[in-house]
């Protein structure tokens, strides 16, 4: 199991694909157990991507809290240095977005280029949707709500018109919850996620970025998308016909990333 010390804990991580190194940061809950997951999407087939668990996840240690989003943030930055990567190009997806801001803004020699999909800024460029007050509800109940939170277009109408595809898209989410997780390292994040707040410090970043996402999205809404690309000195920003999962949803997404990529990672 391929595991490394990297900012005092354990962090699980695996590698895999061809191309130029590639760093990819998932979203809240990420669990490399998990499949399908980036390594059986299109980044794997242009890049050698790095992917891992975050601290609380997965095959990752689970340390004491509370966790900082710096926090997470320097744990990228330490797994690229004790492996010998970097700068390379980073994709942050939701969560994994907000760390790949932590990482750009206090490790800026570490990337060469950052796209930040369905993510936000938090503070005065709005927050992602507060997943953590779900957590208590019963459980068909908050994956009904995060359902709807993900596509907007998933409304009660939609559900009552369209009930078998609710129902199947419903069954996936239940089969997609680890009995497994560590409730406390999944908590953990979800607080430290509540704290995200790169706002202020945005328009120090000096690289090419891409801020990308869905149409439809109730986690990280277009407004969110928009000020944050405008916040950002020269990003760029793509919107595509989707919600939270507008990269499997539209099938344009990847290979507009991807061009973006090799338009701007340069090496």
């Amino acid at each position: 199991m391929p595991t490394i010390l990297a900012n005092g804990i354990e962090l699980y991580y695996e590698i895999a694909g061809s191309g130029p190194r590639l760093l990819f940061i998932s979203g809240t809950g990420g669990d490399l157990r998990t499949r399908p997951n980036v390594f059986d999407g299109p980044l794997a087939r242009r890049f050698e991507v790095l992917a891992y668990d975050q601290r609380g996840l997965g095959r990752s240690a689970v340390p004491p809290g509370p966790y900082t989003m710096a926090d997470y943030g320097d744990d990228a930055a330490a797994l690229l240095d004790t492996l010998g990567w970097g700068p390379v190009p980073v994709v942050g997806v939701s969560f994994g977005g907000m760390v790949a801001q932590e990482l750009a803004l206090r490790h800026p020699a570490r990337v060469r280029a950052l796209v930040l999909c369905c993510t936000s800024a938090g503070g005065a460029g709005g927050a992602s949707y507060p997943l953590h007050e779900l957590a208590a509800l019963p459980e068909d109940t908050r994956l009904v709500q995060q359902l709807e939170l993900a596509d907007r277009r998933r409304d009660a109408a939609w559900r009552a018109a369209h009930p078998d595809q609710f129902e199947k898209l419903l069954a996936f989410a239940r089969a997609a919850q680890r009995a497994d997780r560590d409730e406390t390292g999944a908590a953990l994040q979800l607080a430290a996620r509540a704290m995200h707040d790169t706002w202020e410090r945005l328009p120090s970043l000096r690289l090419p970025v891409l801020v990308a996402g869905g149409r439809h999205d109730g986690i990280a809404p277009v407004a969110n998308l928009e000020s944050l690309a405008a916040r950002i000195p020269g990003a760029d920003l793509a919107l595509f016909d989707g919600g939270h999962l507008f990269m499997i949803q539209d099938v344009a997404a990847y290979p507009a990333i991807v061009r973006w990529l090799d338009a701007h990672a340069g090496g």
